[in-house]
């Protein structure tokens, strides 16, 4: 499995520019996300096909589905600790399930019946979102708002091994890319195609804040 590429400016021409947007690569089947961790982590991973190695369960690890999100988070794969760039291809079943089960991890009065109830939710759940601010490919924010999901507990043993579907180290592909963004040639830039993802459920898309209007004849795919 490769990630397909296109022309950031291309991109970012279609994109929304602002309100929460799950912007991610997808198929029928699966849904790519994003991860960075240390060299010993993504070669396993790589490797394997699943995660081990010294790879923790009993921490929270947290999945991005936007590529230039986890590009600001982790410097370019240049940060301490996160010089591996992977991108996991997850069963769409599985991220679909992400999402229902998903508690943001601040209280937001406007989804919540109450603090209290927000708070046990929080506690039951083995999986948390926040939508950050989205960034261009300079770290610049921008309006749009990022999902990240952190996942922990049986969630995140199920995401190691039985939701994978395939594993790819892309961390040569950022280091190139890097190069275009160190020297001003955005017009050279390339980067994950993503698309704006339709969650078919309104229910969980009214309960996550998505804002993002998918047409219709997406909401299929």
């Amino acid at each position: 499995m490769r990630v397909a590429g296109e022309e950031y400016v291309r991109q970012v021409a279609r994109w929304p520019q602002q309100g929460r947007v799950i912007l991610a690569q997808y198929d029928a089947d699966s849904v790519v996300v994003y991860q960075a961790y240390k060299r010993s982590i993504g070669h396993f991973a790589s490797s394997h096909g699943y995660f081990g190695g010294d790879f923790k369960l009993g921490r929270m690890s947290w999945i991005k589905t936007n590529f230039l999100w986890l590009m600001y988070r982790s410097e370019w794969g240049t940060a301490k600790d996160q010089e591996a760039i992977l991108a996991v291809w997850l069963r769409r079943t599985a991220f679909e399930e992400i999402l229902s089960e998903a508690v943001h991890s601040s209280f937001m009065a406007d989804m919540y019946p109450s603090e209290t109830a927000w708070r046990k939710m929080l506690k039951d759940s083995n999986v948390r979102v926040q939508w950050d601010p989205d960034h261009d490919p300079r770290g610049g924010r921008v309006q749009r708002r990022a999902i990240q999901l952190g996942l922990r507990g049986r969630a995140l043993a199920r995401y190691a091994k039985e939701w994978i579907l395939g594993i790819e180290d892309i961390s040569g592909f950022v280091r190139k890319q890097r190069e275009h963004v160190l020297t001003g040639h955005l017009e050279k830039l390339t980067t994950p195609r993503e698309e704006v993802y339709p969650v078919k459920d309104r229910a969980v898309a009214e309960r996550l804040g998505i804002t993002a209007i998918v047409p219709r004849e997406m909401r299929d795919r």
